[in-house]
């Protein structure tokens, strides 16, 4: 009760108005990339209602990426669907579109916007040209106490390309284009309109901070997609992000003199400062009372890291197929550790949301140094990185000061004999400059190889990096 206590005076202090004559405060709390985490619902619940127990100017947004992380969301007979009511009961006044909304295919989505979420989706950079997916707003006007704010989304189209991350056929009939200039294009229809301007945007801050470089009319942009913790000031304009996984919520307090935005005043408040509310915890709880998912299947002898998981992955999929080579893509990994001691069903499906097949190829050398050095010089998130992960060892050699890929040194592989290898279908569907002799989906997934080992004994993981990046500095640097 103490820490109730303790929060509901933090959040009164940031909310209450200053006390010169005609100042207004407006309290925007805000979520992103929750992942299905609706385990911290209950403690996301206690603040909103201390929030708004102590001011009528107080609006809930998030910024996408709302499912995909949690088996006991994504694994139900309706997907998402818990988060999305457990949501409407936190009354959230908006939300945008993230790249994984479209993990269950836009028909689904759009049955979900449609006839499941009660708060409204915004995107001003979508157009559907299908029957499947309904037009969903670009931005709304929302009014408290006397407060207009304006509230627009916008979702990323650049890892597609041309359309947010995902396999390509969840897109098919939707047009995406540029959110920058569709966030700028909503500013010009809405500014004079409305006393505080909000953007809900799931591009990434590395291209919220290109927006704000050129966009001064927002007062606050509230990110995602990029799972960074972001409280700073860009050009003039508030720029946040929370992370991901609801580890804190976002706590906007702005004061305003008539129509004019005085201060921005913004907090990553940790989520753990909350006692949860007793009964978002039993709606919650009934969600995780699955006997299916909570099934005990194996145990890990020791603890894993990401990049142990990923070995995992490899080695079950170059096992299965008989690859010479396997790869994984870090992105497809979705838990950072996993700990030693008993494995239940549900930690795989996390492990593994995206009911991914192992696909299979016939690669040279040169064919998967293509590959590699194309993904490392992609100009988005998942670049600059070892992204494809093996335990075949390779060194990316990389050009200090242009910061590219040069080449791809493999010393245990011939050059010019080809290879039989393993990848995940996504990589297969969607990764660019993927050449190769001969190529299928096999019809195993993965979810179903890692159930398969644990049953079959204890899992050892192997924690070690076999894969690294070179950088060559000229003499004299």
């Amino acid at each position: 009760m103490k820490n109730v206590l303790l929060t509901a005076l933090l959040l009164a202090a940031m909310a209450t108005a200053c006390a010169d004559r005609g100042e207004r405060t407006l309290v925007i709390l805000s979520t992103n990339d929750l992942h299905g985490k609706i385990q911290r619902l209950p403690q996301l619940a206690t603040a909103v209602g201390a929030c708004r127990d102590t001011t009528d100017r107080v609006l809930l947004v998030d910024a996408g990426d709302r499912w995909t992380g949690n088996a006991y969301v994504d694994r139900v007979a309706e997907p998402g669907r818990p988060i999305v009511e457990l949501m409407n009961a936190l009354r959230y006044d908006a939300a945008t579109l993230g790249n994984h909304e479209f993990d269950h295919g836009q028909a689904y989505l759009g049955g979900v916007i449609d006839s499941v979420a009660r708060f409204p989706i915004l995107c001003a950079n979508l157009v559907s040209d299908t029957c499947t997916f309904p037009a969903v707003a670009p931005w709304r006007i929302v009014e408290r106490a006397g407060v207009k704010v304006g509230i627009v989304g916008v979702v990323t189209n650049y890892e597609g390309p041309g359309h947010p991350a995902g396999n390509a056929s969840s897109f098919a009939g939707l047009r995406f284009p540029d959110p920058q200039q569709a966030a700028v294009a909503a500013a010009d229809a809405l500014r004079r309109r409305v006393d505080v301007l909000v953007l809900l945007s799931h591009m990434g801050d590395d291209r919220d901070a290109e927006l704000l470089a050129r966009e001064s009319r927002y007062d606050l942009v509230i990110g995602g997609h990029t799972h960074k913790l972001r409280d700073t000031v860009v050009c003039g304009t508030q720029l946040t992000q929370t992370y991901k996984d609801l580890r804190n919520i976002g706590v906007t307090k702005i004061r305003l003199k008539g129509r004019k935005v005085l201060a921005v005043e913004y907090e990553n408040v940790p989520i753990d400062r909350f006692a949860p509310d007793s009964a978002m915890q039993a709606a919650v709880d009934r969600y995780y009372a699955d006997p299916e998912l909570n099934r005990p299947v194996g145990r890990f002898t020791a603890g894993a890291s990401h990049v142990g998981l990923a070995n995992w992955f490899v080695e079950l999929s170059r096992a299965k197929t008989g690859a010479d080579v396997g790869f994984y893509h870090y992105g497809g990994v979705r838990l950072d550790t996993l700990a030693a001691g008993g494995v239940g069903q549900a930690p795989v499906y996390d492990l593994e949301p995206f009911s991914s097949h192992v696909a299979t190829l016939t690669m040279t050398p040169a064919q998967m140094r293509r590959m590699i050095r194309t993904k490392y010089n992609e100009p988005t998130r998942e670049g600059s990185r070892i992204d494809l992960l093996s335990t075949t060892p390779y060194t990316i050699i990389v050009d200090s000061a242009t910061g590219k890929a040069i080449d791809v040194r493999f010393p245990t592989l011939v050059e010019g004999r080809p290879y039989r290898v393993a990848i995940s279908d996504y990589v297969f569907r969607n990764y660019k400059d993927l050449t190769y002799e001969e190529g299928r989906i096999e019809p195993w997934l993965l979810t179903d190889l890692m159930l398969e080992a644990l049953r079959r004994g204890p899992v050892t993981p192997d924690n070690r990096a076999y894969n690294e990046v070179w950088r060559l500095v000229a003499c004299g640097e």
